[in-house]
């Protein structure tokens, strides 16, 4: 009875006043103890109140069935479909849509409901993978600031590839300790790209000059993403960097040359299509034939074998390197001693003997900053003492 006496009152009533009823409808219908009769009635008065004229009646009944999983669930079907003031809610809370719905608004809404999708507390694989693929800008910061979405590797891939360029994005990614290596790689490729075109636009370096110091800050930031990286996670980011051309001969040196062993080992894996076993045995041996074998096989330039070689046998007699920040650095001696052999081999190409040179002048200036920053730390050390004798 009642719901036939809301039914014939709504026809008439203003917009605010049938929202305020609408929405005591719907909780009457998640709370009370109404009979079967008038639990029919008060679905069939809702489902009528979908074609309400004004949005907010709509929007009353979104609010309120929107984290219910007792909702009615066409209702909610509907809601979900609605302009995006309505369905808002429903996107980001209802438990009654399933994958399969969520997948399809992202891949046909607009920013607003893809970013309420992106929000959602345990959102599947599969939904982001449609969030990265096709989603917004603003989606994908929604979904990477999202603790609880269940995001696959390559969909981070994904939104770097469309939206890394973007300085919010790359600030969100960067900041999470669990982001895998690789993407973490491809994230400061983006971002040396940018930066170089950004240089360049305004006339300030040319293209090659900007090219060169974009290559080579993006070497030592993977150096140093690779000082982090173990075993699997290793692997990927090696295998990133030959999928995008940047597992390169230069790069393969860097790494021997700060001694970094293990991205050494897992490159020429890589490149050679052997296990890392192996190529760690061949390393260790040595004898400089199953080195050259070795590089061969992996496709590196044979201007560049004298240089491996020498930098393996300094490696070899200065031994391992125990901290990532040392992994990551350059090691001037080692530097220092492959550029003199080098400089006086005629088989040593002027390219070569240029990036041994920028790596010289690289080390010395590391070597320089850590001396100065032991300086300064003994000093503050010494003067801290100081003030407590005294």
């Amino acid at each position: 009875m009642i719901v036939r006496q809301f039914i014939s009152w709504i026809r008439t009533a203003p917009a605010g006043e049938r929202a305020e009823a609408t929405r005591s409808l719907a909780r009457a219908w998640l709370i009370s103890d109404l009979s079967e009769d008038d639990r029919g009635a008060a679905e069939g008065a809702l489902l009528m109140l979908l074609d309400d004229p004004s949005p907010l009646v709509r929007q009353a009944m979104a609010e309120t069935f929107a984290r219910s999983a007792e909702a009615p669930a066409a209702i909610v079907q509907a809601l979900s479909l609605d302009q995006p003031s309505v369905a808002l809610p429903i996107l980001e809370h209802s438990p009654l849509l399933i994958d399969a719905d969520l997948v399809d608004i992202v891949a046909t809404g607009n920013c607003e409901t893809q970013c309420a999708i992106a929000r959602r507390i345990r959102l599947p694989a599969s939904v982001s993978a449609a969030i990265a693929e096709v989603g917004s800008a603003a989606a994908a910061l929604e979904l990477i600031e999202n603790a609880y979405a269940e995001l696959p590797a390559f969909s981070w891939d994904r939104i770097v590839e469309r939206h890394g360029h973007l300085a919010a994005i790359r600030e969100s990614m960067l900041v999470l300790e669990d982001l895998p290596a690789a993407t973490r790689a491809a994230l400061v490729a983006k971002l040396s790209e940018t930066l170089a075109q950004f240089v360049v636009a305004r006339n300030w370096l040319s293209a090659d000059r900007a090219g060169r110091i974009a290559s080579e800050a993006r070497d030592r930031s993977t150096l140093n993403i690779a000082a982090r990286s173990r075993g699997e996670e290793m692997r990927g980011l090696v295998s990133h960097l030959r999928v995008t051309s940047q597992l390169t001969a230069g790069l393969i040196l860097r790494a021997l040359l700060s001694g970094n062993l293990e991205l050494f080992d897992a490159s020429l894996a890589e490149l050679a299509d052997l296990p890392q076993a192996r190529v760690t045995a061949l390393l260790h041996d040595r004898g400089a034939t199953g080195l050259v074998a070795l590089l061969k096989r992996a496709g590196l330039p044979e201007s560049t074998f004298a240089a491996f070689r020498i930098a393996l046998e300094a490696f070899h007699e200065a031994g391992f390197v125990d901290d990532a920040g040392g992994a990551a650095r350059l090691r001037r001696r080692m530097v220092e001693r492959v550029l003199t052999h080098c400089e006086t081999d005629r088989g040593a190409t002027e390219p070569l003997l240029i990036l041994l040179r920028r790596f010289a002048t690289e080390s010395a200036r590391e070597e320089a900053r850590q001396f100065c920053e032991e300086l300064v730390a003994e000093e503050a050390t010494a003067l801290h003492q100081d003030l407590i004798a005294a």
